[in-house]
């Protein structure tokens, strides 16, 4: 992988994980202000916040795995 790639791939982990951590916050908000009454609102948060983490943790790894592989 090129310097211009890990940089890109970089990019991208931070990207996800200010994604992660928006939908997070949302989750929070939802707990600390909107419950009991919106707790029809729990699934479709967590869901996405689970899906946003996970397309972080891809990301991350395939990160991980390309600058060890760059040190080699």
């Amino acid at each position: 992988m090129t310097e211009d790639e890990l940089k890109a791939l970089d990019k991208e982990v931070k990207r996800l994980k200010r994604i992660s951590s928006e939908w997070a916050s949302q989750l929070h908000d939802l707990v600390e202000d909107k419950l009991p009454a919106g707790y029809e609102q729990i699934p479709g948060i967590a869901q996405s916040t689970y899906e946003a983490c996970q397309a972080w943790a891809t990301a991350n790894a395939k990160l991980a795995a390309a600058q060890k592989e760059a040190q080699v």
